[in-house]
């Protein structure tokens, strides 16, 4: 029986990682769980698990909920944390704000399943050494990343030739750049694939999604840039491959739920049952098609590898930026493009620190903010 703390149990991953938790009560005891506005959703959650002990929120309401103790405010993630007695946390945080909970977690000594992409784009090097010093674990829940973890399993670390990571392409895949000025924010919601929140599925679009993922499997699978690899593949069945040195190339199928790496991330080794309404049928697939990445199309791929290389606090601001132009473009602010520019632009003026600490990614991330608010000529 694992003991699970769950950040970000209103969104998207959240809510799967509930149902993961409810199919499997002989495994998992939900004993605590955070979130950020949402009180209605998390007080019917806290109904629901009555398991509970802790609740985290960052609204500071007079919402009451069944447990024994409740954080709120800014820092009340950190709260659970250092208060909640677990043997496990699934951060499922969206945005910078998830990697402190990531490295409080691995200090306490407690393993973390992640999808909280920032943890490794924005602080990886920091994650790194806490894991190195504290002798914990990140198991991924994306599910580029759980398929790459999957694969590996074929063979061991010094036999990889590479790590072959799909690209659905996004809502804009089969439009040129020329085409892309004019896109709307409806269309880049209507991702062909995938049912997920507002930024990541913009994010697809633009391909910064990638890059962080890029980013993220040099961290979690401790290999060179030069050995990871990015591909084309519309159909979003074959989540990701492993290309050993004698040539076996593994692969992991399966259907655009996020549920199954959700639930391998907090089982593994093991595969316990996992119920899904609509299993993925080979006999129904039609084709599985795969082309060479286009990095002048996806000018954010590119610019993703260039910013990994050099670590640093680049990725923090990457990733400031990114959050900040998007939220641009779904207010309507920014046109689609500007996105990318805006990205490129804040990289370009970042000012370098080769070994930041805590303290100055938090400053980078906010300077790559202003800095593309203030780009466009938007109060800060």
């Amino acid at each position: 029986m694992k003991r699970i703390l769950l950040l970000g149990a209103t969104g998207s991953i959240g809510t799967q990682t509930l149902d993961v938790i409810s199919q499997h009560p002989d495994l998992f005891e939900l004993v605590g769980v955070c979130a950020g506005n949402q009180s209605a959703s998390l007080k019917k959650i806290v109904e629901d698990f009555p398991t509970i002990k802790v609740v985290g929120i960052a609204k500071e309401d007079d919402t009451e909920f069944a447990c024994d103790q409740v954080y709120r405010g800014s820092d009340n993630m950190i709260q659970c944390i250092q208060n909640c007695d677990y043997d496990l946390l699934v951060n499922a945080v969206v945005g910078f704000r998830g990697l402190e909970p990531t490295l409080a977690s691995l200090k306490k000594g407690k393993d973390v399943c992640l999808a909280n992409k920032e943890s490794l784009v924005a602080g990886g090097v920091l994650v790194r050494k806490m894991l190195q010093e504290t002798h914990t674990h990140l198991y991924p829940i994306d599910s580029e990343h759980s398929a790459i973890f999957q694969c590996l399993q074929a063979g061991k670390h010094d036999e990889i030739k590479r790590l072959i990571i799909t690209a659905s392409g996004g809502s804009f895949r089969d439009k040129s750049r020329d085409q892309l000025n004019t896109v709307t924010v409806k269309e880049a919601l209507s991702h062909p694939n995938w049912n997920m929140g507002k930024r990541i599925t913009i994010d697809s679009a633009t391909m910064v999604n990638k890059g962080f993922e890029v980013i993220e499997a040099h961290f979690l699978f401790d290999l060179p840039y030069d050995k990871i690899s990015t591909v084309l593949h519309a159909q979003s069945l074959i989540h990701s491959m492993v290309e050993f040195q004698d040539q076996a190339i593994i692969a992991q199928l399966g259907s655009a739920d996020m549920r199954m790496p959700i639930q391998y991330a907090m089982c593994y080794p093991d595969r316990p049952i996992l119920h899904e309404q609509h299993p993925l049928d080979m006999t129904e697939t039609l084709t599985l098609d795969f082309k060479k990445m286009d990095y002048e199309r996806f000018p954010m791929l590119k610019l993703a590898y260039e910013v990994g290389r050099k670590e640093g606090n680049l990725g923090a601001c990457f990733n400031g930026a990114d959050e900040q132009a998007v939220l641009l473009f779904l207010e309507e602010k920014i046109s689609f493009t500007q996105i990318e520019e805006s990205i490129q632009k804040a990289v370009e003026a970042c000012e370098y620190i080769k070994d930041p600490n805590l303290a100055d990614l938090k400053e980078t991330d906010r300077k790559a903010r202003q800095f593309v608010r203030k780009y466009w000529g938007l109060e800060i």
